[in-house]
């Protein structure tokens, strides 16, 4: 029987709040009751300290947590190249053999690729682009997941970056060192750098591989946005984030640990369970978050604001004030009553990279060709926009309030930096959509003038 079969997700519990200093204990009196690290643990636990940021970062920035667990994590056999058959790309350089550049815009019919029934999440993730170098711990990297197998004894941990999870079919049960999380499609899950986690089904089914999207930070911790003028509420609040409370496993077991470290995957053997930790102190813990929670906001009188008012989640660049190695931002269902506006997004060029996925339903700005699973890339500075058709039906609606994206939920992985694309995305996804550039053709030249 696998992790998933052995628990109701309906079950777990989490603690809400996000970036708190949570408290968590899945025994009575399994946390130190003065300090971090006293002579002798409670029930003679091991401490350990995991740093989610350098030492000396500001007080509101740092983050850490302290776990008391059965065995301390440096208990494992040396160090291997993965036995898997999965090579991450670790560095997006122009001259790579492994990447093909282009400013075109992409478009991507629903995502897949052949063998994914026989693979689990660690082998099911292809790269689709990125930008940055992880030795530098700068920029970021987007991936695709398409699996079926559980993970069963192998646990996995990123040193490279944080990863940001976005189911699009199959709900997910993520164990991580500080808990369970149930993550099905219209929720996300952050694991950040160096914590362990394995991503099980919770109802394998092998007609249909559980897909979705990751964008890999290399670069600081996601935030919520700040708010500015907007005040002290609105978009996603912090009280619906929500973290695993402590439960650890006590198995003597043979587990796989995998390691990505500079792109590449390796891997060390021990003899028991990576999920061993009783309690926990601290702020560098895993979450999810509900997308249907999202508190969205939009004008009541004319024009149609920038996408930056749906940005749920940013990690900023620190170089430049407002500007986000990745933003974020999702498209949910939402109310249009702006006056004399038109009303879907503008064409632009953008000083951003903006990739886009569908997780359900229809874009608006899209109506056709974008579909649940599918993806997109407008790269910095090139122009895009709303198809002809959209701009049509736009420029002629009767300006009325109306609801757009019922039952919809499309999302952006908004970055200051060019991604460049993978020979995978393409060359062998056979996903492209070579007549995507044809959109915009119906468009007629002016004729008043």
């Amino acid at each position: 029987m696998t992790a998933s079969q052995k628990i109701n997700v309906d079950d777990l519990k989490y603690q809400n709040g996000f970036g708190n200093h949570f408290e968590s204990q899945a025994i009575p009196d399994a946390l130190p009751k003065l300090g971090n690290n006293p002579q002798k643990p409670p029930h003679g636990l091991y401490t350990e300290c995991i740093s989610g940021t350098a030492f000396t970062a500001p007080r509101h920035l740092n983050q850490r947590s302290w776990v008391y667990r059965l065995r301390p994590s440096v208990q494992h056999q040396p160090f291997s190249d993965y036995e898997g058959n999965k090579k991450m790309l670790s560095s997006f350089h122009p001259f790579s053999p492994d990447i093909e550049p282009t400013p075109q815009q992409l478009r991507w019919d629903p995502l897949s690729f052949k063998g994914a029934e026989d693979v689990d999440f660690v082998d099911g993730i292809v790269t689709l682009g990125g930008a940055g170098d992880t030795q530098l711990k700068d920029g970021l990297a987007i991936h695709f997941y398409n699996f079926s197998k559980n993970m069963g004894n192998k646990a996995f941990y990123n040193s490279d970056g944080d990863y940001l999870i976005v189911p699009v079919k199959g709900e997910l049960l993520i164990t991580t060192e500080f808990g369970k999380m149930a993550v099905s499609p219209l929720h996300i899950a952050v694991v950040q750098r160096g914590l362990k986690f394995t991503v099980d089904r919770v109802d394998p089914n092998p007609q249909e591989c559980a897909q979705g999207f990751i964008c890999e930070l290399y670069k600081g911790h996601f935030h919520l946005p700040e708010l500015g003028p907007i005040g002290s509420n609105g978009l996603a609040n912090a009280k619906d984030f929500e973290s695993p409370v402590a439960a650890f496993e006590d198995k003597k077991e043979e587990y796989t640990v995998v390691n990505k470290f500079v792109g590449k995957l390796f891997q060390y053997k021990q003899d028991h369970s990576p999920y061993d930790v009783v309690s926990y102190s601290g702020n560098y813990v895993p979450y999810r978050y509900d997308l249907r929670k999202f508190n969205t906001i939009g004008t009541i009188s004319y024009d149609h604001p920038d996408p930056s008012i749906f940005t749920v989640l940013t990690a900023p660049t620190g170089d430049q004030p407002g500007t986000a190695v990745c933003d974020f931002v999702i498209f949910p269902p939402r109310w249009l009553v702006a006056e004399n506006t038109f009303r879907p997004p503008w064409f632009h060029r953008n000083v951003m990279s903006e990739f886009m996925g569908n997780i359900q339903g229809v874009y608006d700005a899209k109506a056709e060709g974008f579909m649940p699973g599918g993806a997109s890339l407008h790269n910095m500075n090139t122009a895009h926009g709303p198809d002809a058709e959209t701009f049509t039906k736009a420029t002629n609606a009767e300006l009325k309030p109306h609801k757009v994206g019922d039952g919809s939920m499309a999302f952006m992985f908004e970055s200051a930096y060019q991604i460049v694309t993978t020979k995978w995305a393409i060359k062998e996804s056979g996903k492209i959509q070579q007549d995507y550039w044809k959109a915009w053709q119906g468009l007629d030249k002016v004729s008043t003038l």
